[in-house]
């Protein structure tokens, strides 16, 4: 390692992602002329997979895509095959659906927040050396995390890689005895999630701005999860505001039969990962962009929480662009997930038929639905047996990449402004950034390498 010119640093893993990548910064003064988020593993090819395979296939092939979202593989499947086919899930049906999604949120969320990000603001390497000093929060995101399971258990046969959902519904549900032990865990878990809300709540944030159009699902009168139309909320600067602007701005929609038409994927030769970009424009999904978009549709609880925690009042058309602080909005998501997995458990009545029918036809379907990391969609055509000709998937870390760049970008140089950091600060700081956004390019990145080349002088 040299101190003069280009500066070289090989980093062994960055923890608490998943994938493997590395990153590229060159940089000039107090510039980042270049920033490259690479992604290197191998390309899976699960939409080469699927050509050729039968219609019923999909949500169980692409839920092998990622053991910690399985649920939002599954079902944005199950919703672009079901509208090639013209068939509708509705009634008890959709509302387990959105039940398992709720169950999906709280465990990947709850994931995120206390065993990979929490370490960040307590300066531990790990949840490991976390537990040691903070050992309660961690207790408690380990039952948190057990209650989302159970969800997932119960309606999917078992936690991971579930294999109850099908198209039309489910193999088999549950009746409502079998829903009441699990009520009883969310009961409690609830509390846990309001802790968990006031506990993130209190770490120290930097002061920092997401300047990118926003892009999530909507539905009126309720949260978007498993279903809802692609909603855009601008970025601060096409209106003259800061990037750390608190306000919401005008939204516009588009079907998402037109998802295609807007945002656009491109291979970039650093990366085996594709790269999107909506109308052109980088933009963000996920957490921050649900929250600007639909928090007014929260639940009480979980807006009172929002509220209290410091991230203002979502019907009075509050937001948070800080991306620092999408733990705290992950940690009310938690506790609205509780809360609406309650209400639903509430409301039950076991339907008539576990599935409706879904037959065959020729078309091509769509299907988009809110992962927790942001929103995923799914396009398939199929032919007049039902086979798979075609199929796309648009997963949200792949939206995310040209954000999660310019977020690094602004990170550095906000460092190398305000001192000398060295490579060692540099890193931390970046992976820092990196995990604000929960990437997951397996669907994630595990960084082996992190490259800095100043003055452009070699690297």
């Amino acid at each position: 390692m040299t101190h003069r010119g280009s500066r070289v640093l090989h980093v062994g893993s960055l923890s608490r992602v998943e994938g493997e990548g590395s990153l590229y910064l060159r940089v000039r003064g107090d510039e980042v002329a270049e920033a490259r988020l690479a992604v290197y593993e191998p390309p899976r090819f699960f939409e080469a997979f699927l050509r050729g395979r039968s219609y019923t296939e999909p949500p169980d092939i692409t839920s092998r895509i990622c053991g910690i979202c399985p649920i939002a593989y599954q079902l944005s499947a199950c919703r672009a095959v079901e509208d090639a086919c013209g068939a509708v899930v509705d009634g008890q049906l959709a509302a387990l659906r959105r039940l398992i999604y709720c169950g999906e949120w709280i465990e990947s969320h709850t994931l995120h927040v206390h065993l990979l990000h929490a370490p960040d603001f307590h300066g531990c390497d790990g949840v490991v050396e976390l537990a040691r000093s903070r050992r309660a929060d961690v207790e408690r995101g380990l039952r948190l995390k057990q209650a989302g399971n159970a969800i997932i258990e119960l309606l999917g046969g078992r936690a991971v890689h579930p294999v109850n959902v099908r198209l039309g519904g489910f193999h088999r549900v549950p009746t409502r005895a079998e829903l009441r032990p699990l009520a009883e865990l969310l009961r409690r878990a609830r509390d846990d999630a309001a802790q968990t809300v006031r506990w993130v709540a209190g770490f120290d944030f930097p002061d920092a701005g997401s300047d990118h159009d926003l892009l999530a699902l909507a539905e009126p009168g309720t949260y978007a999860i498993e279903s809802g139309t692609p909603t855009v909320m601008a970025a601060p600067h096409t209106a003259g505001l800061p990037a750390a602007s608190p306000h919401a701005l005008p939204t516009r929609t588009f079907g998402v039969r037109e998802f295609g038409d807007h945002v656009v994927e491109t291979q970039v030769p650093h990366s085996t990962a594709l790269h999107a970009r909506l109308d052109g424009r980088r933009h963000l999904t996920g957490p921050l962009a649900r929250y600007a978009i639909s928090g007014h549709r929260l639940s009480p609880l979980a807006i009172q929480a929002a509220q209290d925690a410091g991230l203002g009042d979502p019907r009075q058309g509050a937001v948070c662009r800080n991306p620092y602080r999408s733990i705290v909005v992950r940690a009310v998501e938690v506790l609205y997930a509780v809360d609406e997995a309650l209400r639903l458990i509430d409301a039950y009545e076991p339907p008539p038929h576990p599935h409706v029918e879904v037959p065959p036809r020729a078309g091509t379907g769509h299907g988009a639905t809110e992962a927790p990391r942001g929103l995923l969609y799914h396009r398939y055509r199929l032919d007049a047996r039902g086979d798979v000709t075609e199929a796309v998937l648009v997963p949200p870390t792949a939206q995310n990449q040209d954000a999660i760049e310019e977020d690094l970008r602004r990170t550095v140089e906000d460092g190398l402004r305000t001192g000398r950091p060295t490579d060692a600060e540099l890193t931390v700081r970046c992976e820092r950034a990196i995990r604000n956004h929960d990437p997951c390019i397996s669907c994630s990145t595990h960084f082996l390498d992190l490259t800095v080349d100043r003055d452009g002088s070699a690297g």
